[in-house]
């Protein structure tokens, strides 16, 4: 579980700022289950530059909850939260700082946006927040307040957990909040799951992915597995601590999810079978290939470039389909591109998909 938040200050010497807005949601990984949005009022100036910046000043904080009035609510939705924010350090401290003023000491893990945009997305030219959203098509509002800044980051964020194909955030994440009792363990894990069509993917009490599942029902396929009695599937069911999962919205991103996360994760207690690679090429050089997402709004998209399979990733708005360098800054690239073409290829030879765009070369593609 994740707490994305942004925090707005009054700027000023170092740990002596006050907090003036702060936006916190509360992420599963796939929505937003809880919020909180609040004014604060700092009881000390707010710096003009910083006035300028945001528009906050202190006029507008006069009647609003002093930090003490809200501490509570943020305790409670942050709790077994991993603290998720662009530049972590500053927010986390911040709030550290409000706590100990009264006397609590606040622990959170944290996550940074900026971090892992870094490793993720290093072709980004700046990765501050409002040039890597530029960057990658995400959409702002209101742009140095708490809510729009919290918003932009919960879309980065997702993104980030696409890119991360060696799954390092979720095993991370899985590691430190290991919430075990063994008696509903199994009622437990099948409750957090979806009746959707996705990933699964089987953690041990390290966070170790150990299995990787799929299907059209993922809380089906997970109820499945625990039922069998073979004997490696006992061996999964005895260490399995948690469950996570991925929505994919289509069968064909199932299969190739699957498949290329197998190849690169490699889990112990799967069968990787050594598949049959095509030599036959795509209809078209230049292409994207477009089926539905995980939710109606949502495209799922895959780029085609000089008959290889570039990258997958998941579009909701038509200029980020129509911006090809855009585009590119979203996929999630594919490092295994005769296993992607393959599967690929043998799918449409059976199945339809939404609709496939043929590129034009003068596109710089």
């Amino acid at each position: 579980m994740y707490a994305i938040l942004d925090i707005e200050t009054t700027g000023g010497k170092y740990n002596e700022e006050g907090i003036t807005e702060i936006a916190i949601y509360k992420y599963d990984g796939h929505q937003i289950v809880d919020q909180f949005i609040s004014l604060v009022n700092p009881e000390k100036e707010i710096q003009e530059f910083v006035v300028k910046l945001t528009g906050i000043n202190n006029k507008m904080l006069r009647n609003a909850p002093k930090f003490y009035e809200i501490a509570k609510r943020i305790v409670e939705i942050t709790q077994d939260c991993f603290i998720v924010a662009h530049n972590a350090n500053f927010d986390y401290r911040i709030l550290r700082t409000e706590f100990d003023r009264l006397g609590y000491a606040y622990k959170r893990n944290t996550l940074c946006t900026v971090s892992l945009s870094k490793k993720l997305i290093p072709e980004s030219p700046s990765h501050s927040l409002g040039k890597l959203c530029k960057f990658l098509g995400i959409p702002m509002s209101d742009r140095h307040r708490a809510t729009g800044d919290a918003l932009a980051t919960i879309q980065l964020f997702k993104l980030l957990i696409d890119k991360d194909v060696e799954k390092k955030i979720i095993q991370q994440s899985i590691k430190y909040f290991d919430n075990r009792h063994e008696k509903f363990r199994f009622q437990r894990i099948l409750d957090s799951l979806p009746e959707k069509e996705g990933i699964f993917y089987v953690h041990n009490n390290e966070g170790t992915i150990i299995f990787i599942g799929r299907g059209k029902n993922v809380k089906q396929e997970t109820n499945k597995l625990f039922l069998k009695e073979t004997r490696k599937a006992l061996k999964v069911i005895k260490r399995v601590t948690k469950v996570s999962y991925e929505e994919t919205g289509n069968m064909l991103f199932t299969r190739l999810k699957y498949h290329l996360e197998l190849e690169k994760l490699r889990p112990k207690y799967n069968i990787i079978r050594k598949r049959k690679i095509t030599d036959k090429n795509f209809n078209h050089d230049d292409m994207l290939i477009i089926d539905k997402g995980r939710t109606p709004e949502e495209h799922a998209v895959i780029l085609i470039e000089k008959n290889e399979v570039v990258g997958y990733t998941y579009t909701n708005l038509a200029f980020q389909e129509n911006q090809i360098p855009i585009l590119k800054s979203m996929l999630t690239p594919i490092e295994n591109k005769e296993l992607a073409k393959t599967i690929i290829k043998n799918y449409l030879l059976k199945n339809k998909v939404s609709k496939i765009v043929r590129l034009q070369v003068e596109n710089n593609l």
